[in-house]
């Protein structure tokens, strides 16, 4: 099968259906994720924010926790750890600053109060654990111990949603009924379709970039760091085109804590990750995108991320990649 795919890569033509198909795929899967998650939330009577930031959220980080248990058992551990931050940065600069272009999100109180101050303390923590070095261990990076601290966190941050997950659901109730047979099939279909499609526009055009010439640096920050968010995009990016704006915030609010919290919390556990040249400017990053998207929606009065904002996340990340990459 791996020799097939390469064939496929090497020939030009091939290649651009390989690139065009996964588009088709990724914009497929994302539209019956999207449905179908909706449908679920009004039929387990939740809101869909809590379904956004659960079953959506940890269904499009698959790609990150697959490519994360790799690199662990690999031995990768600087894979394990840029894959985590430099999806979380990407989530939140990029992801929510093109959705919010798309159409204002609009955020829940409980948002505000409580799932983007978690993403704040997902990116201090990384940040403490990486610059802190305990006088049993014996390299500077995330411990097992800083592990388990991040699970632990992680078992408040879904004890905490399931116990509010009987919210108000004013926006299923005006949706038609869907059956939950199909609900299911919408979300299981929308996954597979989001993880097929990521991967071959990473795939292709990785394979352009190195035919073009462009080195594994840029690749590395830019196609395959963007390629395993890809499944967040496209979800938030349809969710917000078809005014599902909880969907599209629980989804990268959500996505953001799952990284943190469970999948690079569970990679140290498993095996001590060594912090990598530029990681503290990486962690401050994504700190800062929590907090900026934290005060957007505390200082407009509909507690919206209006166009503006987007606007400013996506210049944030432009000069943070710019920088990166002159300096990498």
């Amino acid at each position: 099968m791996e020799q097939i795919i390469e064939t496929l890569l090497a020939n030009p033509v091939s290649l651009a259906l390989v690139i065009v198909f996964g588009f088709i795929f990724l914009l497929l899967g994302a539209d019956g994720l999207v449905d179908g998650a909706s449908a679920l939330a009004k039929r387990c009577g939740v809101s869909t924010l809590v379904i956004g930031m659960t079953v959506v959220a940890f269904g499009t980080s698959m790609p990150e926790f697959v490519v994360n248990m790799y690199s662990v058992a690999e031995g990768q551990t600087n894979l394990a750890l840029t894959n985590i931050i430099g999806s979380n940065i990407i989530n939140i600069f990029v992801i929510l600053g093109l959705t919010a272009l798309v159409y204002p999100i609009a955020s829940q109180k409980s948002s505000w109060v409580f799932d983007i101050p978690m993403n704040i303390l997902a990116g201090v923590l990384t940040l403490v654990a990486v610059l802190i070095t305990l006088p049993f261990e014996t390299t500077q990076g995330m411990s097992r111990l800083s592990g388990i601290i991040l699970l632990m966190v992680f078992a408040v941050f879904m004890y905490h949603n399931v116990k509010t997950a009987r919210d108000d659901n004013d926006d299923a109730a005006k949706m038609q009924p869907m059956p939950l047979w199909k609900a299911l099939l919408l979300i299981v279909s929308g996954l597979c379709g989001l993880v097929v499609g990521g991967e071959m526009i990473v795939r292709g055009s990785v394979r352009v970039a190195t035919v073009l010439g462009v080195s594994d640096a840029i690749i590395g920050l830019t196609i395959v760091a963007l390629g395993t968010s890809l499944p967040e995009l496209a979800t938030s990016v349809v969710a917000a085109a078809k005014h599902n704006c909880d969907l599209a915030l629980g989804n990268i609010i959500g996505s953001v804590s799952f990284n943190v919290f469970f999948i690079l919390g569970t990679s140290a556990t498993i095996r001590p990750l060594p912090a990598y040249d530029g990681i503290v400017l990486d962690c401050i990053m994504a700190t800062l995108g929590a907090v900026l998207v934290w005060i957007g929606v505390q200082t407009d009065k509909q507690h919206q991320l209006t166009r503006w904002h987007g606007a400013l996340l996506l210049t944030v990340y432009a000069v943070y990649l710019a920088y990166r990459l002159i300096n990498c």
